[in-house]
């Protein structure tokens, strides 16, 4: 298939803009990438799409979220406001999780997957957790997954909190499902996921350990999303959050620590030698109140920063917004957080984490890359060129713009129209889902 006329923002190292621009797909691949002419010669009557007006550009890649968190919006907490970030844990999101069924974990899933192709998110690394439905719950993110056409690495995030069996449990689901996926094509990866320092034993984490090597894999864990991830580390073990998941052997450069909001300088000299990829969530860290990442000191010591939402919306295009005015806010300098650090972030950082676990080049359109493209539907005010093209994507570009979304060379999405999935009966049944997940903890008190 040949994708014609286009303006294409390739987000190569280079920052490359073709004018008129087209690609050839090929299987889940793209072959060429040059000038609309120049393809539709070399390649008489092949199949096009033509994307006339429109802007190409790479599939967006979410490096850290939580499907099943969909079904908290607009779900009343009763009592006073959580005045701080473990209350939220406890009154919100630990109650939502422990009531979910296998069909509640079904549908968050794909809520979040319709929002994610209506927004250009073609890769998604989600981060899931289901105390009383933990034995194949990957499984069935799995199918909805595939059942969406999106990539996506998923885990199962251990933790203690629900006793030893549990824990367990969870061990047992993130190397099973790991092996599985490895079996599973070139849409679906699984890694080992870990909910947090103060909720991880050290008999846990050992455990955690010993099923990872032998699979060779990293994890996915949050690291000091807020204050109480290291109050609770330094009480009770004697050292901060990352010097202690480096001890048990957790960082490394095959995995993400989400958030890193409260890290000193020693721990950043870890993250860094240690070759560890961060996540930035913005909107989380701020809903939450939780405090303001130093990314740019984590940037200019050469960490490897990338750019995930927490299970907000898969709108990437806000993230990215965010990100840009929150650390120029924090530091009072309009002049920090430029946006091709930005992009950086959401391209090159996340195409690095995601090439943790996909073979092919992701977040760019090259030879060589896979087929993850969005078409966007932006009648730009101003000329876009190799120079300004950052600030267009941070002060034009939204999910609402998105046309077309292709993964692996298959089209989800074309003007607007879901093709592999029923947007409306999916929110429909999800509703249900929603309320009765809501009744059941509302009967629990």
């Amino acid at each position: 298939m040949l994708i014609l006329n286009g303006t294409i923002i390739t987000m190569n190292a280079e920052g490359q803009i073709v004018p008129n621009g087209a690609l050839r797909i090929e299987g889940d691949t793209i072959t060429e990438v040059g000038s609309s002419s120049e393809l539709r010669k070399r390649h008489p009557g092949e199949e096009h799409l033509d994307a006339s007006g429109m802007l190409v550009a790479p599939g967006n890649i979410c490096a850290h979220t939580h499907f099943y968190g969909a079904f908290a919006r607009g779900m009343a907490i009763p009592g006073p406001a959580p005045a701080e970030f473990s209350e939220i844990l406890e009154r919100l999101w630990w109650r939502v999780d422990k009531a979910l069924t296998y069909e509640q974990i079904r549908y968050s899933a794909l809520v979040c997957l319709v929002d994610a192709i209506r927004n250009g998110t073609t890769t998604l690394i989600d981060h899931h957790a289901s105390p009383n439905a933990v034995d194949g719950s990957l499984d069935v993110i799995a199918e909805a997954t595939q059942q969406a056409g999106l990539r996506a690495c998923l885990c199962y995030e251990v933790s203690h909190r629900d006793g030893p069996e549990v824990a367990q449990a969870g061990i047992e689901e993130n190397a099973r499902f790991i092996a599985k996926a490895r079996e599973s094509g070139e849409l679906l990866a699984g890694t080992f996921g870990l909910h947090a320092s103060l909720t991880l034993s050290n008999e846990t984490l050992e455990d955690a350990v010993a099923a990872a090597k032998p699979l060779d894999v990293g994890f996915h864990i949050h690291v000091a999303e807020g204050f109480a991830d290291g109050d609770d580390s330094l009480r009770k073990y004697g050292m901060w959050v990352v010097d202690r998941l480096y001890h048990f052997g957790i960082l490394g450069p095959k995995t993400i620590a989400a958030h890193c909001v409260h890290v000193d300088d020693e721990e950043m000299r870890i993250l860094l030698e240690s070759g560890t990829h961060v996540v930035h969530n913005p909107r989380s860290n701020m809903n939450n109140a939780v405090g303001v990442a130093d990314v740019l000191g984590m940037l200019d010591r050469g960490i490897e920063v990338g750019l995930g939402n927490d299970g907000f919306s898969n709108n990437m295009y806000s993230e990215m917004k965010i990100t840009y005015l929150l650390h120029k806010l924090a530091q009072e300098d309009p002049r920090v957080m430029g946006a091709g650090q930005v992009l950086g972030m959401a391209f090159g950082e996340n195409a690095a984490i995601a090439g943790l676990f996909f073979s092919k080049p992701l977040g760019v359109i090259q030879p060589g890359a896979f087929a993850d493209i969005i078409l966007l539907d932006y009648l730009s005010p101003t000329p876009i060129t190799e120079g300004n093209y950052p600030w267009h994507v941070i002060f034009g570009l939204d999910g609402a713009h998105v046309d077309t979304t292709i993964v692996g060379g298959k089209i989800l999405m074309r003007h607007r129209e879901l093709l592999t999935l029923d947007g409306v009966a999916i929110h429909a049944e999800a509703r249900r889902q929603a309320q009765q997940l809501w009744d059941q903890i509302q009967a629990e008190g």
